[in-house]
């Protein structure tokens, strides 16, 4: 009989493009995933993955197998839900896995969590912290449950066609000064206005990043980013100091302090829906509704 958990190891493998990264996506070690799809190979009797370079990718048999196993994974997931309505109206069990970006991390899912684990201690909601376009291959691929991304503007956000998109809310994102900055007493900001700053923003693969450019389609040399980081509390520690300006979202951001004024942008806005995601297949889990209908309950506060 095939592994259900092993396919599942394979299609991580096949997702996230290796097995360091699957593994990471996971929970597992390496080893442990790589065991689970060789004991696959020694069930099915055939290679499902082969060497490229020093990495590892699908054989024409573990992409059948993946491509196979997606409708058999989505009637076990209702089968799931069908168990679960089971368990009776007022009882919500089982195990709804996150992902969810940092920002709404704070700003949002640990409320969220909180209430939850109060109100149906029988379901479990483990959290793991990921990118946009990294939730959406985790949620797809099976291995998280409901998914928090955002979207900014004219950035593209990829999403299959088996999944479910439900906004939640908008989320606004100023550009930060410090108060003795020549432009903080500006009510809006125009991109050409700034274009001759020092920028801190987030790595490069990031889709904050890639709307701060969008920003500045159009405006020569900008901007001109001086320093990298992924924790937006350090942009906000770099404006504090002089050394950069930066654009950071309102959501989880806390109080600015006196030292620092924080500035919208127009021509465009600044500004990113959040959404949350999930498998088609998991419409009918009512441990999927209660969590999906507690961050949306939540959301309208925002």
């Amino acid at each position: 009989m095939i592994d259900l958990e092993a396919v599942l190891s394979l299609r991580a493998v096949a997702t996230q493009g290796s097995v360091v990264a699957a593994a990471t996506s996971l929970g597992y070690t390496p080893s442990a995933v790589s065991q689970q799809v060789k004991r696959l190979e020694r069930e099915t009797g055939i290679a499902l993955l082969e060497r490229a370079g020093r990495g590892v990718i699908l054989t024409e048999a573990g992409t059948r197998l993946v491509v196979a196993s997606t409708p058999i994974l989505a009637d076990l997931e209702r089968l799931r839900a069908d168990l679960q309505l089971a368990a009776g109206p007022d009882r919500v069990v089982g195990e709804i896995r996150v992902a969810a970006f940092s920002t709404v991390v704070r700003g949002l899912v640990i409320p969220v969590l909180s209430d939850l684990a109060e109100r149906h201690p029988d379901l479990a909601l483990p959290l793991r912290e990921s990118e946009p376009w990294e939730t959406i291959a985790l949620v797809a691929s099976g291995q998280r449950d409901l998914g928090i991304v955002h979207r900014w503007g004219g950035v593209a956000l990829a999403m299959p066609d088996d999944l479910v998109s439900t906004p939640l809310f908008t989320d606004v994102a100023d550009v930060i000064l410090p108060r003795d900055h020549p432009l903080a007493d500006r009510a809006e900001l125009r991109p050409e206005e700034l274009a001759g700053e020092r920028w801190a923003a987030t790595f490069e693969a990031t889709i904050c990043r890639q709307w701060l450019r969008r920003l500045f389609d159009g405006v020569p040399n900008a901007p001109r980013i001086v320093h990298e980081s992924m924790e937006f509390q350090n942009h906000l520690e770099l404006a504090r100091a002089g050394l950069a300006v930066a654009l950071v979202p309102r959501l989880g951001r806390g109080d600015l302090g006196p030292d620092l004024v924080a500035i919208p942008t127009v021509a465009p806005a600044s500004t990113r829906d959040v959404l949350a995601v999930h498998r088609r297949s998991q419409g009918d889990s009512p441990a999927l509704r209660t969590t999906l209908d507690a961050f949306v309950e939540h959301a309208r506060d925002m």
